[in-house]
């Protein structure tokens, strides 16, 4: 057999699908960018990034299809953004699932709170 022609896998966390299973299927990254609002010092703005974080990276762990979520704060002077959600799904309809589970629609009440000048791009590869 050529080594072309060899297929392997590569499994997942949790007993998710696994590459061959997804192979044809497109995945989809999520990222969504804000800024703080002005009224919190920098104090505030690294525990409402914590809490951020705390809140929307387990929800990977409660929808089928959600492979990788990543909540980080900008550090670096050179970006517009102050903090970054970055996503994985397996696809479109994963997206949607997690939009729409209640722990993201409960997390999204207090990030609404906290940030403005939200920016997102979702796309497809």
């Amino acid at each position: 057999r050529r080594v072309s022609e060899q297929v392997t896998t590569i499994a997942c966390d949790g007993g998710r699908k696994s590459y061959n299973e997804r192979k044809g299927k497109d995945m989809v990254k999520h990222i969504v960018l804000w800024n703080f609002v002005e009224e919190l010092s920098a104090e505030e703005k690294s525990a409402a990034g914590a809490k951020m974080k705390a809140l929307l990276e387990p929800i990977k762990e409660k929808v089928p299809g959600a492979l990788d979520i990543q909540v980080l704060m900008n550090e670096l002077p050179s970006s517009n953004r102050n903090i970054a959600l970055i996503s994985t799904f397996e696809t479109v309809e994963a997206l949607q699932n997690y939009q729409t589970h209640p722990d993201h629609v409960e997390a999204g009440k207090y990030v609404r709170s906290v940030t403005k000048d939200r920016a997102c791009m979702d796309y497809q590869y």
